[in-house]
């Protein structure tokens, strides 16, 4: 059986974020991905040059092509930049009845542009975490989303209530932005909190590490897997992925895709 994903996100040109992460990461664990692009950006590893996001008829055409001929077991969404591209994804998720959606919020790239207008965050918080069977947001993401200071783990634990209390069946709450050496990520059913305790990698070769990250949770929900063998597998590919950097560009380069072996 041929598993399929589709992630409905912006386009990174310099290969690291963005569907180009996407993809590589879904091609890595043998499953067939597909895109629907929802902002081109002008992109390296020394930051985003511009942003332009696609037609709202752009998008859909692309969305409704994938669900009449490649019906995705998994779907992934991104960078959806403004409200009236949010409204329009979470519409189309409903339309075709997706139900393992993997939410990764993405709000502000990694040299500090935005990839979300403000005016959106609510839009995001009404109409997609909802949908959302997994969302990953790091510290700062959920910060935004939940309108609450985060700093000790107590704090992400509560923030991951509030997600779930949002409509979110699955919380991710990623530990990258956290102090210290060593870094916890946390999952959240509902009724229990899961932990993984990493060491913190120091390298600025961390591009694309949350799309990479959420790529590979949606690739194994794809496959059927359950949320915690998802991220089990995923915190894996990522640890690995920003172990064995590829060392290329002159600014924050990208994580490694293939380094990591099932």
């Amino acid at each position: 059986m041929v598993y399929k994903a589709l992630t409905i996100a912006g386009s990174d040109s310099g290969g690291g974020a963005g569907i180009q992460a996407d993809l590589k990461t879904f091609h890595q664990f043998r499953v067939f991905g597909m895109s629907a692009i929802t902002a081109v950006t002008a992109q390296n590893t020394l930051g985003v040059q511009g942003v332009y996001p696609l037609p709202i008829e752009a998008i859909e055409k692309q969305i409704d092509s994938i669900a009449v001929d490649l019906p995705p077991d998994a779907v992934k969404t991104g960078m959806l930049f403004n409200e009236e591209i949010i409204e329009l994804v979470a519409r189309k998720i409903k339309q075709y009845g997706w139900v393992r959606v993997v939410v990764d919020p993405v709000m502000i790239a990694k040299g500090g542009t935005p990839l979300l207008k403000q005016e959106a965050v609510k839009a995001l918080q009404r109409h997609m975490l909802p949908l959302a069977y997994v969302l990953t947001p790091n510290i700062p993401e959920a910060e935004a989303l939940t309108n609450m200071r985060i700093e000790a783990l107590e704090q992400r634990k509560e923030a991951a209530k509030k997600l779930h209390d949002m409509g979110v069946q699955y919380v991710v709450m990623k530990g990258g932005h956290g102090k210290g050496d060593e870094l916890v990520d946390l999952l959240y059913d509902g009724e229990q909190f899961y932990e993984w305790t990493s060491q913190k990698i120091y390298t600025k070769h961390t591009h694309g590490t949350g799309c990479t990250f959420a790529a590979a949770i949606t690739a194994q929900l794809a496959k059927g897997k359950t949320a915690y063998e998802a991220v089990d597998i995923a915190k894996r590919f990522i640890q690995k992925a920003i172990e064995q950097t590829l060392q290329i560009g002159s600014g924050h380069g990208p994580t490694n895709h293939w380094a990591f072996h099932e």
